[in-house]
C-alpha cells in the first residue's frame, strides 16, 4: 500500500489534518460553532469551484472564499443575537456563488464530486506541502493564543470582564477555522469536514474535563478515523469519506455509552 506515491501522501495529509481538527475542533465544540464549521465546508465548496473557474488549485479557491466569510461573519455576528442569521445569508450568498462557478466553468462534473467528497488519488506532493504549511500556522496560533481562546471558548463572560479582546479573539479564530476547514477538505470533502472538527471533540467531553486532556483524546480519536479511513478505502475501493464518518461515530457513542455506564 505504501509503495504507492498517492497512499504516502494521503497518510502524510491526513496525519496533520487529523492533527489540526481535533485541535480546532475542542474550540469549535467549545464555543458552539458546529454550525459554522458545517456552513464553512460548504462556502469552501464554493471557493473551490470559484478557483476551477479562475484556473488556481482549488485550495486557493477555498482559502480565499473561507477567510474572507470568517472575516464578514466575524464582523456581522459581534451579537450572539444575530450570529446564525450572519451565517446563513453570507453561506447563502457564497453557496450560490459557488453554484454559478460551476456551471461556468468548463471543468467537468467529477472536479465537484472530488470538492465535495474527497479524493484520495488526486493528493499531489506539492498539495502534502500546503497541508503541513497550513496545519504549522494553525498549531502557532494555537500555542501563542492558547490561554485567551480558552478562556474566551470556554468562559466569554469572565474573558470579557478580565479585558480580554474578545471580538479580536473571534475573528483570528475563525481565521484559522477557515485555514483548517480548507485543509482538511483536500482528504474528506468540503461536506464532511465538520466530521473530524465536531465528532472526535464532542466525544472527547465524555472522557475528559480538562481542555489539554480534550485535545489529546480529539486528536487520538481524529488519527484512527483517518488512518483506518484511508486503508478501509484503499482496501475496498469505497470512499474515504465514508470510512471515516463511520468510525467518528463510533467513537462518539462508544464514548457516550462511557459516560454513561460511570
Amino acid at each position: 500500500m505504501f509503495s504507492f506515491e498517492f497512499m504516502q501522501n494521503a497518510y502524510i495529509a491526513g496525519t496533520f489534518i487529523a492533527i489540526v481538527c481535533g485541535i480546532m475542533g475542542v474550540y469549535v465544540v467549545g464555543r458552539n460553532m458546529s454550525f459554522l464549521s458545517h456552513m464553512l465546508s460548504e462556502i469552501g465548496f464554493s471557493g473551490a469551484s470559484f478557483g476551477i473557474f479562475m484556473g488556481w488549485p482549488a485550495l486557493n479557491g477555498m482559502l480565499l472564499f473561507t477567510i474572507v466569510s470568517s472575516v464578514l461573519i466575524g464582523r456581522m455576528s459581534v451579537q450572539a443575537s444575530r450570529r446564525e442569521a450572519a451565517i446563513s445569508a453570507i453561506s447563502s450568498l457564497f453557496l450560490g456563488l459557488g453554484i454559478l462557478f460551476l456551471a461556468i466553468s468548463s471543468k467537468n462534473v467529477s472536479y465537484a464530486t472530488n470538492i465535495l467528497f474527497g479524493s484520495v488519488i488526486g493528493i499531489s506532493r506539492q498539495e502534502v506541502w500546503q497541508v503541513l504549511v497550513l496545519t504549522i500556522v494553525a498549531l502557532l496560533f494555537i500555542f501563542f493564543m492558547y490561554r485567551s481562546l480558552k478562556f474566551d471558548s470556554f468562559d466569554h463572560i469572565g474573558a470579557s470582564v478580565k479585558g480580554i479582546h474578545t471580538n479580536l479573539v473571534s475573528i483570528i479564530f475563525l481565521v484559522v477555522l477557515a485555514l483548517s476547514v480548507s485543509t482538511a477538505a483536500q482528504v474528506v470533502g468540503s461536506l464532511l469536514i465538520f466530521v473530524l472538527l465536531t465528532l472526535p471533540a464532542s466525544a472527547a467531553k465524555f472522557v475528559s474535563k480538562t481542555v489539554s486532556g480534550m485535545m489529546l483524546f480529539a486528536v487520538i480519536a481524529a488519527l484512527i478515523g483517518v488512518w483506518l479511513g484511508l486503508y478501509l478505502g484503499y482496501v475496498t475501493n469505497w470512499p474515504v469519506s465514508f470510512f471515516i464518518a463511520t468510525i467518528e461515530c463510533a467513537i462518539y457513542f462508544g464514548a457516550l455509552l462511557f459516560n454513561k455506564n460511570k
